[in-house]
């Protein structure tokens, strides 16, 4: 088929259905064209390309344009909004002309920065500050992440500053994307991340540490504020230096290392020891940080960093995540009928285990044939093991009783998740054989919404969920248990009812954003104390 338009999509962003005579792919795919020589394939293919971002304010300066001209003969940047920037050959030889500025500033900036983290080093004082709860919170969310709609990210964000809302009082967020599910009542300010440096890996997290510590002072004034807290995110020391500078508490939220994350994860970073020194300046200088397991806790520990340390796993609205929620649209959109449907939702990430459930589902249907009629899997979100996925599912010659949802926006995740019987959490351990230190905010809302869950007895999950009372615990990475428990449950409505109502029971008592919240404001009275409004 012949194409006229080619519209690349940031990635995170969703994909748009195209339109006649369209091609639609992500930044990551016209990536992979230049690596292996197909860009030269469509070259001047096109009338028209046109990079999607989510703001024109964070889309940088994408040195990607040059080939979006060497494809097309027009090509332009449009965001969400519908604002369009035209790029044009001038313009991209004045970007490329930046660039190499930039180049030759590189060494600059990092010693810059360098100091800056000695001086925050040597000059901080740990503890001592007291709050005072009639103040508003400074929250900042620093990550460089943009079009995130749903996933664990969002809804402990949305928690946190939402209970935050109710119990201290209305907060400030200041934040490089917007977050769904946030009250929209709350005070939120969007921080454009600055151009300079944006072709450059780890340069631009570097750089907003300044453009963070100035919006702040403006926004907040003369205001006094009760404290700050921060989602830590890679090299931003912006939380710390506006606390000190204010002299009110620091709270970190460390979500793990991101040095380990890049190595593990991903690939390891370029300044990976500036990255690092950064990540101890904060957890050593904070006046609480806050961790979701005991293994962060330890891990910090062993890393000499275990002072004034809160292990608060993470935690759910049960007003949005209910068992009244009716769930048969969802299930007449999906043609499940009367079928036992098993629930899975997630960004398919290598630590979820939708492989070992995809493995899993195939046993199940393979074993016992009349499942093929019984039973469906409804498998929610996108991600990176997300193919993966699909190829286990169409070898196992299972397509046609699995459902894949795609990307569904925060909002809509609890119909989702009602339209299910039993829902699934497989994680699985990490590669390295380190604990697994997460606290998967999924696993929460399973239990408010009242299902049947089988899960992974792997490190917190089998300290948040008690087998035969509030879930049916498997071993990790093992698709045959995992399939005699579905097994099991499809086979037992009665069972499913009593450990559904059981997670209900649980999260209400322990983990809820009220009581994550409380506790960490508790803590914070011991580290720091309390004054007053």
């Amino acid at each position: 088929m012949a194409y006229t338009h080619l519209t690349v999509v940031r990635s995170g962003l969703p994909l748009p259905s195209p339109a006649a005579g369209e091609l639609v792919v992500s930044d990551l795919e016209v990536k992979a064209w230049v690596r292996d020589g197909r860009i030269w394939q469509h070259v001047r293919q096109y009338e028209v390309a046109r990079l999607v971002t989510e703001r024109l304010s964070t889309s940088g300066r994408p040195m990607l344009m040059w080939v979006l001209r060497l494809v097309a003969r027009q090509c332009y940047i449009v965001d969400q909004g519908g604002l369009r920037r035209p790029v044009t050959v001038p313009v991209l030889i004045r970007w490329s002309s930046q660039l190499v500025l930039e180049l030759a500033l590189r060494r600059r900036l990092l010693r810059r920065v360098d100091r800056e983290v000695e001086r925050l080093a040597s000059a901080t004082l740990q503890g001592g500050r007291s709050w005072s709860r009639g103040e508003p919170v400074l929250y900042l969310r620093t990550d460089l992440s943009f079009g995130v709609r749903a996933g664990g990210s969002v809804g402990h964000i949305a928690g946190v500053l939402n209970e935050l809302a109710r119990t201290v009082g209305p907060p400030i967020m200041l934040t490089t994307a917007p977050v769904p599910t946030v009250d929209a009542k709350i005070e939120t300010h969007l921080v454009a991340a600055p151009e300079a440096f944006w072709n450059f890996r780890e340069l631009p997290t570097l750089m907003l540490n300044d453009v963070f510590q100035n919006e702040a002072l403006r926004v907040i004034g003369d205001r006094r504020l009760g404290f700050v807290y921060q989602r830590y995110s890679l090299d931003n020391y912006a939380g710390l230096r506006l606390a000190r500078q204010l002299d009110v508490p620091f709270v970190l939220e460390y979500n793990g290392s991101e040095v380990w994350m890049s190595r593990h994860w991903s690939r390891p970073l370029k300044y990976e020891a500036l990255a690092e020194r950064i990540e101890r300046l904060n957890v050593g200088c904070a006046d609480l940080v806050v961790v979701v397991s005991r293994a962060m806790r330890d891990e910090l520990a062993n890393r000499g960093l275990a002072q004034r340390v809160l292990v608060n796993p993470n935690g759910v609205d049960p007003q949005r995540y209910t068992p009244s929620i009716d769930g048969t649209a969802v299930r007449e959109r999906y043609d499940l009928g009367d079928a036992t449907v098993i629930g899975f939702i997630a960004t398919f990430q290598t630590w979820h285990g939708a492989e070992v459930l995809a493995d899993a589902f195939v046993q199940l249907i393979q074993r016992t044939p009349s499942n093929r009629a019984r039973v469906r899997l409804l498998m929610i979100g996108t991600g990176p093991s997300l193919e993966t996925t699909r190829a286990i599912i169409a070898a196992g010659g299972c397509e046609q009783v699995v459902r894949f949802a795609g990307l569904v926006e925060q909002e809509q995740g609890p119909q989702y998740l009602a339209a299910c019987d039993i829902l699934a959490s497989p994680h699985v351990p990490n590669r390295d054989g380190t604990p697994f230190f997460g606290s998967p905010t999924k696993l929460f809302e399973y239990m408010a919404m009242g299902k049947a869950i089988v899960a992974s007895d792997l490190d917190q999950i089998g300290e948040v969920l008690r087998h035969g009372e509030s879930a049916w615990m498997v071993p990790p990475a093992d698709p045959a248990a995992l399939a005699a428990a579905l097994q099991h449950l499809v086979d037992d409505p009665a069972l499913r009812r009593a450990l559904g109502e059981g997670a209900r029971r649980a999260v209400l008592a322990q983990h809820t954003w009220r009581a994550h919240v409380h506790r960490i404001l508790t803590a914070l009275e011991s580290s720091a104390g309390v004054s007053a409004a």
